[in-house]
């Protein structure tokens, strides 16, 4: 009996849009996925999984997923909920079917009318968001620039710092005075929580400045909580108010910022008096918090991808990224500031990408502008006659959902969907190719939450006929002609091709390595030793802090675009760190506030990763169902109770979910989680059904926190 039921472990990766990247074991016996628990010998992960990840063997066995590649029939939108109706057809028909379309639109049109539609729904090298891009590429496909998230803080990020990982997230443990700012830690960035709490332990003070009270900002020890869309301005009276108690650590700024002067002359507007009126938050706070900030060191600004999503939210975060600088918080071990680990890993983008098949001119669509592009608002030439959708789910996580539910029901367009299961985005396909999971098929992680590779073995089998998406591009580009020698690697080939092995940062380890241990640091200094910082040293051109550039462009960081330099946005951006007010509030947007006066925030939701278990009946049961925060004062004004099911609308659209009357939010705010599946939902739609598709003024970030709405009882 014991040898009947032999179980075997295997290493395994997180591979979703999450900043911990947890390492796991996959346990199976008989071939059966039976359990996956956290790595206990990983120093971030320690053997804890988050709420999401908990049972994740059984999303693997969940009885919906789709098992078996399947094919429209009958007319658009004539099946279930709105949506198509599905046949049963072989991988040979599909791929057949895809390549006979592909052929005859591009025969028609070109190449560019087809168009690839991914992002984090898979992290992996090999599986996930880029895997794509060598294929599409080769294709001549149009580009698709991937923004729903980071884009626009990285881009800030590498104007000021240049493309380094920033303070070790393990060296949190050193500081005694922690920043969260936007990032609700509790929920999206569990696995540095125990850092920052033994530092608290150790008498560090924690501040979360976030617009409203997370879990996180509950746990702090102080929360300030600015208006949405004006972090710009509370950074501005930070750096004002710093300038003016003489707290800014000159020697630093002397030798190693460049641009202090001009940001200096800029920062004398916003006094913390000035910036009270704009933000709400105190001008002695403003003063308490540039004080403390510059005084306690080590100091460190941990900032979240939520401080991007208003207009001038990337400006807001070239702002935040100058404080540690001016206080000198990098001299220090655990001190200065941590955005995205992910510039200093040795990852070969261009190898994983494949830039050099671009053809020079092909366009790039923005896939925040996903909706415009299906609709023909946009007016391409030539029109995008057939999208390709993979690890993503458009129709829960794009803005202005409505419009692209109206192109994907166009009978012109053809639409593949490889998912796991019937979700908002695949019930509108014509083919669904069905995508294998995380413990059924190898790739490798990168992180932007550590400094950790860590490796996924391929634990079982793929249930019925699905297929790893590394499968997929073998199967299209032999359908295709393509024999270009990347299409005929396997996984572990692709695994190792897409990492160079003789950067220094990974100390001459192979991937035999990773096959041994499942995971890697790579060299970035001891955790307890690093200060990448402290004599300057930026990957910048000048090797400064960079405060002011009067030459600078605006574009995406080349990861978000599959390498490719072409077309970027390259408009002229401010020069200097700063403040952009919000487009849709009551002050700047006066008459249409008359309409919605209530700004949203939709943060990600506790239970699901993006859109990812949605579906999953124990993730709703902790998750609940969709639920808007709103403020007691503008719930009175509304007659709107407690649970009382209510319906949030703008011109772009509305939703329905039920009221949570809270001091949690400030009057005048509400605030709807994100990852909703509209089909599950009380009505046809969810949270980005309102969402705007304006980008923010860097890096072409969304603006889903800069929106306004109305909210009403639903009797």
């Amino acid at each position: 009996m014991n040898e009947q039921l032999k179980r075997e472990t295997f290493f395994g990766a997180c591979p979703h849009d999450c900043p911990d990247t947890c390492a796991m074991v996959y346990e199976v016996e008989n071939g059966d996925l039976v359990n996956v628990k956290g790595n206990k010998d990983h120093p971030i992960t320690r053997g804890t999984l988050c709420v999401k990840l908990k049972d994740f063997h059984d999303h693997h066995h969940n009885p919906d997923r789709v098992l078996y590649p399947m094919r429209r029939v009958g007319p658009k939108g004539s099946g279930p909920n709105g949506g198509n109706t599905f046949e049963r057809i072989t991988w040979d028909e599909a791929i057949s079917e895809i390549g006979k379309r592909w052929r005859e639109i591009i025969a028609e049109y070109g190449a560019q009318a087809i168009m690839p539609q991914s992002y984090l729904g898979n992290m992996g090298l090999v599986q996930g968001i880029n895997s794509g891009d060598p294929f599409f590429n080769r294709l001549g496909s149009t580009v698709n620039e991937k923004t729903y998230c980071t884009s626009g803080s990285s881009s800030a990020w590498l104007l000021t710092y240049g493309p380094t990982g920033g303070v070790d997230p393990e060296s949190f443990v050193h500081c005694k005075y922690i920043v969260i700012w936007a990032c609700n830690s509790i929920s999206t960035n569990l696995h540095h929580w125990p850092f920052v709490l033994e530092a608290q332990k150790r008498g560090a003070k924690v501040v979360v400045i976030d617009a409203y009270k997370s879990r996180t900002a509950k746990a702090g020890d102080w929360h300030i909580c600015p208006r949405p869309g004006t972090d710009g301005a509370l950074a501005m009276g930070f750096i004002n108010s710093m300038i003016e108690q003489g707290l800014v650590d000159q020697e630093y700024v002397d030798n190693y910022v460049s641009g202090y002067p001009e940001l200096k002359e800029r920062a004398k507007e916003f006094t913390p008096e000035y910036v009270e009126e704009i933000t709400g938050v105190k001008a002695e706070d403003i003063a308490t918090f540039a004080r403390e900030f510059a005084t306690t060191q080590p100091s460190a600004i941990r900032i979240g991808v939520a401080i991007e999503r208003s207009a001038g939210g990337a400006q807001a975060a070239r702002a935040v990224h100058a404080i540690p600088a001016l206080a000198g918080s990098w001299r220090h071990v655990g001190g200065g500031m941590l955005q995205l680990p992910l510039w200093d890993f040795p990852v070969d983008w261009v190898k994983a990408a494949r830039p050099d098949w671009i053809k020079p001119g092909t366009r790039v669509v923005n896939n925040l502008k996903l909706g415009a592009a299906l609709t023909g608002e946009m007016q391409l030439d030539p029109p995008i006659k057939s999208l390709f959708v993979f690890c993503t789910n458009p129709v829960s996580q794009s803005p202005e959902t409505n419009k692209i539910v109206e192109g994907l029901k166009r009978e012109d367009l053809f639409t593949v969907v490889a998912e796991h299961f019937v979700n908002d985005t695949a019930k509108y396909a014509d083919i669904i190719l069905p995508a294998a999971m995380a413990g059924e098929a190898e790739d490798m992680m990168w992180s932007w939450g550590h400094f950790y590779f860590t490796y996924n073995e391929k634990a079982v089998e793929p249930p019925g006929e699905c297929k790893p998406t590394s499968d997929m591009w073998r199967l299209l580009a032999a359908e295709m002609g393509f024999d270009d020698p990347v299409f005929k690697m396997t996984d572990s080939e692709l695994c190792e091709a897409y990492i160079n092995w003789a950067d220094p940062k990974m100390g001459g380890i192979d991937m035999e390595y990773f096959k041994k241990h499942g995971y890697y640091r790579i060299d970035v200094g001891p955790v307890d030793e690093r200060t990448p910082h402290a004599e300057g040293k930026f990957p910048t051109p000048s090797g400064k802090v960079e405060l002011f550039l009067p030459d600078a462009k605006n574009f995406v960081a080349p990861p978000f675009r599959a390498m490719y330099e072409d077309m970027q946005d390259g408009t002229p951006l401010d020069p200097l760190p700063g403040y952009q007010p919000v487009r849709e509030s009551p002050e700047t947007n006066p008459e249409l506030a008359k309409r919605y006066p209530l700004n949203i925030i939709s943060p990600k939701s506790h239970a699901f990763l993006n859109s990812c278990y949605a579906n999953e009946p124990h993730k709703i049961r902790i998750q609940g169902e969709q639920f808007v925060l709103i403020n007691k004062v503008d719930a009175e004004k509304r007659n709107i109770r407690e649970g009382d099911p209510v319906r949030v609308q703008n011109d772009r659209g509305n939703f329905e979910g039920i009221a949570r009357v809270t001091d949690d939010v400030n009057p005048g705010i509400v605030v709807a989680t994100l990852g909703y599946w509209r089909q599950l939902n009380r009505s046809d739609g969810s949270v980005n059904s309102i969402s705007s598709d304006a980008w923010s003024n860097i890096g072409r970030a969304p603006t889903f926190s800069d929106n306004l709405v109305e909210v009403t009882r639903v009797n």
